[in-house]
């Protein structure tokens, strides 16, 4: 049986990606960003142990009114394994996935080969808003992110060419 440690879930929100999606806000979170909304959620014990058979129902209860689910947190990319399971369970149902990380693209390509759960999870993200969050950069007018260094990267795309390929919503 597999578990994430879930420290929140949205039902439906237009913030957190294009289109209405549902949210998994995952517990745990080493970048320690200053100004960071989810302050709360960087302890990796913080919310629950739920089966991701339970999580999944939960998103298919939302089905057809949303078109997404965003996983958040926390840091997705600490729960890498479990949750490629669950985003390869979500893309039956023909959702797409967008994941907000701390890390950057880069750093996820180039750490490959010491977690290969991060390249099993990255392959069933459609978008990653990448890099940490700088309260230096923020600015509440951006579009799905909350500074101006993150990036919203087309992962498909970025894979397939190698190198950064940008989505403009």
């Amino acid at each position: 049986m597999n578990y994430l440690q879930v420290a929140g879930f949205l039902d439906n929100s237009l913030t957190n990606g294009q289109g209405l999606r549902s949210v998994v806000f995952v517990s745990g979170c080493n970048h320690r960003c200053d100004g960071c909304h989810n302050e709360i959620m960087q302890d990796f014990a913080y919310g629950d142990k739920v089966l991701i058979e339970e999580v999944l129902e939960r998103i298919k209860s939302n089905i057809p009114v949303i078109k997404g689910v965003t996983f958040s947190g926390g840091e997705p990319f600490e729960q890498a394994q479990d949750l490629s399971k669950l985003a390869s369970d979500t893309k039956k149902f023909n959702l797409n996935i967008w994941c907000y990380t701390g890390f950057t693209f880069e750093e996820i390509i180039n750490n490959i080969s010491y977690n290969k759960q991060w390249m099993k999870l990255l392959n069933q993200i459609d978008i990653l808003v990448d890099g940490k969050f700088e309260e230096s950069k923020k600015d509440s007018k951006l579009r799905y992110k909350g500074s101006s260094n993150q990036r919203i990267i087309d992962v498909k795309r970025s894979l397939e060419k190698s190198e950064v390929v940008l989505f403009i919503p």
